[in-house]
């Protein structure tokens, strides 16, 4: 159970709803997460409404994204995080193996375009202020600037997520854990938290 209370749609500003139910309906099995985020329409309307948008326009190959998100969240300890994006990362066809050892030096079945964007995840999320010219090159070499920038503030975001569902003890929705198991990862793909 979270810190906080569930918030329901009909206790949310109606400008707002359309977001909540669009969000917890097609974006995937966060209800949980937008439950909390209601407390706060603006965060609400503008955040999962920015996520929205993004997979609306999609510029980003949906393999990349899941790769970052789960990289940055078995980097944070996120369990909430990983058992929601590693299925996702399977349907992009990413093995079971691949997914618990993604923060492996190499990879299984990772081409040098994914090991890529796991080190600009990793990068990012540990050594964002020392980031090198180089890394930038060897993405223009795959993505556009546009596709940079995303890439960045997804990974960015992802970190942001991590820390806001662990800290309000977010619970994982009915089934997530139940997906989680199915495409053949086991415990190794969760992270291990520290302890208090």
């Amino acid at each position: 159970m979270a810190r906080v209370r569930d918030v329901e749609i009909d206790e949310v500003p109606e400008e707002v709803r359309p977001v909540y139910e669009r969000f917890a309906r097609d974006y995937g099995p966060f209800l949980n997460q937008v439950k909390i985020f209601a407390h706060r329409p603006p965060a609400l309307k503008h955040i999962m409404g920015l996520l929205l948008d993004f997979a609306d326009e999609a510029i980003l190959p949906k393999r990349y994204l899941e790769i970052v998100l789960v990289v940055v969240s078995k980097l944070n300890a996120c369990e909430y995080c990983v058992i929601h994006h590693a299925p996702r990362l399977v349907e992009q066809g990413v093995s079971a193996e691949s997914v618990e050892r993604i923060l492996d030096e190499s990879v299984p079945g990772f081409d040098a375009v994914d090991h890529l964007v796991r080190d600009y995840a990793v990068k990012v999320t540990n050594d964002f202020n020392r980031v090198r010219d180089a890394t930038f090159d060897a993405l223009r070499e795959h993505f556009t600037e546009e596709q940079i920038v995303e890439l960045t503030l997804r990974i960015a975001l992802c970190g942001f997520f991590n820390r806001f569902t662990d800290v309000l003890q977010i619970g994982v929705e009915e089934g997530a854990m139940t997906d989680m198991l199915s495409i053949g990862a086991g415990n190794k793909s969760q992270p291990t938290a520290a302890a208090e």
